[in-house]
């Protein structure tokens, strides 16, 4: 039996929680899709398979972690929003009020000059027979939500009016076996293989912070084991590792630790995006994986390891206003009774 990964590309390069018609607009992945698309190859990369996709670009970089080079079929390309193209929904809702408002009744309304829904499927379908034709055993699509909806639409018996309920969230990939004919054997999965300091490396590089910050983060992992290893009770290693290796994969973006840990959430690394949320201030006096993690970040500067107050004084005159040199001050205190708590606990000088 045959079977086919119907696959949605991981999220475009616009801000998590933005609402965006995006069509034919070319938007490349962004941070969280690239380490959308690194889950999937980890999931998928080892399964003997023809893989065929979008042209547009977002399709192009999700396929690439799952080996081979994808074969581009321009008629899986999205659905092509017209005028609404690449727009916010929210400048939408201001220039178009009456249709828009419209939508809530007519989900499936489009704007003059779009594609149905229906047009889409009728394009789509015989494209989908060509690739299964095309290739003898397993294969996989990777394409857009609308395009994967008007698919299931079909398979599944059911009115395209009916079809938007059909999830499909970025990365999550549906498997329909190739019998006579396409049935669904089970609806949207996402991506989460196990963590581990291993795979975080490689959502590390797929975030692509730079290298400066790569360094840095591994220099962090590395130094938060060591702190681990001198205590005289258990950690979960693992887990503070991998943490340590993706605590600045946002460094890029204001407020990046919480948008990092934001970013594992999405991806379903709730305990590594606990630590990552956390690694900028200490919460609570509780010697464990947060707290060795908020240390060895303040133990590092650059890649290099340093005392904490050279890493404080190093820093300091980043601090322009009152607020920002009142943090700075908290944290270095609290830092500093870490410190001298984890060396009194361990009987021994671990952290200067």
């Amino acid at each position: 039996m045959r079977k086919l990964w119907l696959i949605r590309h991981g999220h475009p390069d616009f801000p998590l929680g933005a609402h965006m018609c995006l069509g034919r607009t070319d938007t490349p992945l962004g941070p969280l899709g690239r380490m959308q698309a690194c889950l999937l190859g980890e999931v998928l990369r080892d399964k003997k398979r023809t893989v065929f996709a979008s042209p547009l670009t977002r399709c192009r970089e999700t396929a690439a972690p799952l080996g081979g080079k994808a074969i581009l079929v321009p008629d899986l390309a999205e659905q092509d929003m017209g005028p609404w193209d690449g727009l916010d929904f929210t400048e939408i809702k201001q220039r178009w009020p009456e249709l828009y408002a419209r939508r809530a009744a007519e989900p499936l309304l489009v704007p003059p000059g779009a594609e149905t829904l229906s047009e889409v499927r009728r394009r789509v379908m015989p494209a989908l027979r060509d690739c299964v034709n095309s290739c003898d055993g397993d294969l996989a699509v990777v394409a857009h939500a609308s395009v994967i909806q008007a698919i299931l639409a079909e398979v599944c018996c059911v009115p395209l009016e009916e079809s938007r309920p059909l999830r499909v969230p970025y990365a999550s990939f549906t498997v329909l076996r190739c019998d006579d004919a396409i049935t669904m054997e089970h609806g949207a999965v996402l991506p989460c293989p196990p963590m581990t300091p291993e795979l975080a490396e490689r959502l590390l590089k797929a975030a692509a912070p730079g290298d400066s910050v790569e360094a840095h983060c591994r220099a962090v992992s590395a130094e938060a084991l060591r702190i681990a290893e001198a205590l005289p009770f258990a950690l979960d290693k693992e887990l503070l590792a991998s943490a340590a290796l993706l605590h600045d994969i946002a460094r890029k973006e204001k407020d990046h630790a919480r948008l990092g840990a934001a970013w594992l959430r999405e991806l379903g690394y709730h305990e590594a995006a606990e630590l990552i949320v956390r690694h900028h201030d200490r919460h609570g006096e509780t010697v464990d994986e947060a707290a060795v993690l908020f240390l060895a970040d303040k133990c590092v500067k650059e890649a290099r390891r340093v005392t904490v107050e050279e890493r404080f004084a190093g820093s300091a005159d980043r601090c322009r206003t009152p607020e920002a040199k009142a943090a700075h001050a908290e944290r270095r205190e609290s830092a500093l009774r870490l410190r001298d708590q984890i060396n009194e606990i361990c009987g021994k000088t671990v952290v200067e």
